[in-house]
């Protein structure tokens, strides 16, 4: 493979931006050639704004993507996906808050959502091959609601078991699993 065809790994992550423990961080550690979505300075929690960030991003980057997306990250990124169109050829979308759901204390309300723009959620096919991580215990959606978005974005189910939201709070740094599943879409 030419080294313009190996895909560059681009991470979208949620809200809560960057995280040193985070399995996202962790993984990008891992591989040569990846880029991060960057914290927001101003209008974080606008979902034009992450938007934009996103796409700034992959107009930097020659050849294809793979986008690993964690949270409301997988959020920003089928909103990214239903307005634009580049060349990612693969998505790694793991654990999608509900939105439309009421959040646990501590997280955005549907209100503060509302306003900012995160309505409502695309349902249409995505247009590149994709894998949604749900969890059995996520405190932010239940696995049902991960398996209706990842039917109506076209994407293969992954049940990763009891692992909470898959972030550090829930005890994950390190993520094998991640590590394997980002290995079959770059293959």
């Amino acid at each position: 493979m030419n080294i313009t065809d190996t895909p560059t790994v681009v991470f979208v992550p949620g809200l809560r931006d960057h995280n040193p423990d985070h399995w996202q961080s962790l993984l990008a550690d891992t591989l040569t050639n990846t880029r991060t979505v960057p914290p927001l300075t101003h209008g974080t929690r606008n979902l034009d704004s992450r938007v934009a960030a996103l796409d700034e991003v992959l107009s930097e980057v020659e050849g294809p993507v793979i986008l690993v997306a964690h949270s409301a990250g997988v959020m920003i990124t089928v909103h990214w996906a239903k307005q634009h169109i580049r060349q990612v050829v693969g998505a790694l979308l793991v654990t999608p808050p509900d939105f439309e759901s009421p959040m646990p204390e501590g997280h955005s309300n549907i209100q503060e959502l509302e306003d900012a723009g995160w309505f409502p959620i695309p349902r249409e096919r995505l247009p590149f091959p994709c894998v949604v991580v749900g969890s059995e215990n996520d405190p932010l959606a239940t696995l049902d609601r991960a398996t209706e978005l990842s039917e109506s974005w076209g994407a293969r189910l992954v049940n990763a078991g009891k692992v909470g939201h898959l972030n550090p709070a829930s005890g994950y740094g390190h993520w094998e699993q991640g590590h394997q599943l980002l290995d079959e879409l770059l293959k």
